[in-house]
């Protein structure tokens, strides 16, 4: 009898066991349906190790809710992310703004790698529609919270990098990121003016002058425009809703200018 006990205990174990890997499979099978393969569509990227994406899609609360089964969440590919993307950023404005001193560049890279930031382009991704989140989690907003979707991105930058490279983070950056810095989106945290002035003085090119040539538009959404010259000669325009953020794209236009000689 003791014998008949021991052999129907493990038949059920073996039941389990049957049941058990079928349904992850399952899972992982749901999980590249619904999140992976449309992310991929979306972004126009394939990854060689989708292990890696659906890593950096996955938040720490999932995690906690399916225990039993292989995923990690994307903390340590987030730790990547961040290096990454600094070291990225930093090589571009180092390469496009010649002229910027270390505490200007450092400044300005702050402001593009910052969670508001990368809330913006996460956003603009969609990311959050494929981030796999705990139900408590879910239920209290967390696919829209602003933390968890800056550490999804610098989650994805992490995987990218690992499963691609460097270059990769580059050609994907230079689509969703880098053109927003060259059309100015932080120049907020930029003066241009200032920048401008120092290299005119430092290599003694003679004197600038900024005058407003045009105001657009009426009064409750005015647009000015702005010239800056150099010894008299034009050597940038700008455009802005107000004459100081004129001026300052004028003088980013000079610049820019400057630097293609």
């Amino acid at each position: 009898m003791k014998g008949s006990k021991k052999q129907t205990s493990n038949n059920k174990k073996g039941s389990r066991q049957r049941f058990k890997h079928p349904s992850r499979k399952l899972m992982d099978e749901k999980v590249r349906k619904q999140k992976v393969a449309p992310l991929q569509e979306r972004i126009d990227l394939f990854f060689d190790n989708e292990k890696l994406l659906v890593q950096a899609f996955t938040h720490s609360s999932y995690v906690n809710e399916h225990r039993g089964r292989p995923y990690e969440d994307n903390e340590r590919l987030e730790f990547l992310g961040d290096a990454v993307l600094e070291l990225t950023i930093s090589q571009f404005l180092y390469s496009k703004f010649s002229t910027m001193s270390e505490g200007e560049l450092t400044k300005l890279r702050a402001a593009i790698v910052c969670e508001p930031s990368l809330v913006i382009l996460a956003n603009e991704l969609h990311f959050g529609d494929y981030v796999l989140l705990g139900k408590g989690e879910e239920n209290t907003g967390g696919r829209t919270r602003p933390a968890l979707l800056a550490d999804v991105f610098e989650a994805f930058i992490g995987a990218l990098y690992l499963d691609k490279g460097l270059e990769a983070v580059k050609a994907f950056l230079e689509i969703h990121v880098f053109p927003r810095i060259n059309e100015g989106a932080f120049s907020h945290v930029m003066d241009f003016k200032s920048q401008l002035q120092e290299y005119v003085q430092r290599e003694g090119l003679g004197t600038i002058d900024y005058k407003i040539i045009q105001e657009k538009g009426p009064a409750h959404n005015r647009e000015f425009v702005s010239e800056v010259k150099l010894n008299e000669d034009p050597f940038g325009v700008g455009y802005g809703r107000s004459k100081k953020e004129a001026e300052q794209h004028a003088a980013q236009e000079a610049l820019e200018k400057i630097m293609k000689h």
